[in-house]
């Protein structure tokens, strides 16, 4: 008898699921006031969402001052921290994401999420928006190696069983695009993040999608293409 295999669909979270860039802008350019450093232009900070905060730091000084990445990223955290127990953290979901992200649930795709963010920030977008239940696996920037890098996805392979083959990640910065590459994994780029549909092509997307309702069809013929 045939089964039917497996699927897996991995999402990032803040440019893909939601929409925090005012909130990073915001708590990363207060991080770097408070240890004195001059804070880097708002573009500048949206290019590194979606790294680990340590590569991010070392990123925005561009080499300079490596010394201060710890304390970059304690004081990042710190001012994230204050933000979220005050209400002041900013993450809506973008349109149709919770109704996509059910659908999908509901249709048989396993769901997960590969985030630069800690689990507690990952928690809070769970909580908040009350979506976590629809997610079997969820890899966070504090468990280890961060994107580029593949480990995200071999754990999220490793814990729900599917093959790389029937798995597909979902991201809006070329860090997801060239971890599913690192990963054997094919990739779909997202329009509404902060990346470009130019470089997310060109960093591996299979497909770039302008809407969450687009999601589902482009997921089924990407595995389509490869099952």
């Amino acid at each position: 008898m045939n089964t039917v295999p497996l699927k897996l669909a991995v999402l990032d979270c803040d440019g893909t699921i939601v929409d925090s860039k005012t909130a990073i802008i915001t708590s990363m350019t207060a991080a770097f006031v408070n240890v004195d450093l001059a804070p880097p232009k708002p573009e500048e900070i949206v290019r590194i969402v979606g790294l680990n905060l340590a590569d991010a730091m070392d990123v925005l000084l561009q080499g300079q001052k490596p010394e201060k990445i710890p304390t970059l990223v304690d004081a990042y955290r710190e001012v994230a921290t204050q933000h979220r127990a005050g209400g002041q953290w900013e993450n809506p979901l973008y349109p149709d994401a919770k109704e996509v992200i059910q659908a999908l649930n509901a249709s048989g795709w396993l769901l997960g999420v590969a985030t630069g963010k800690s689990k507690r920030g990952l928690d809070a977008v769970f909580d908040t928006h009350e979506i976590g239940h629809h997610f079997v696996t969820a890899q966070t920037s504090d468990i280890g190696p961060g994107k580029p890098a593949p480990d995200m996805l071999y754990r999220a392979l490793r814990e729900t069983g599917v093959e790389a083959r029937n798995t597909v990640m979902i991201g809006d910065t070329t860090f997801d695009m060239e971890m599913a590459m690192n990963a054997g994994v094919s990739a779909i780029g997202v329009s509404w993040g902060y990346h470009t549909d130019k470089d997310l092509l060109a960093a591996g997307a299979r497909v770039i999608v302008h809407g969450f309702q687009d999601l589902p069809g482009a997921l089924e013929s990407t595995i389509g293409d490869r099952i």
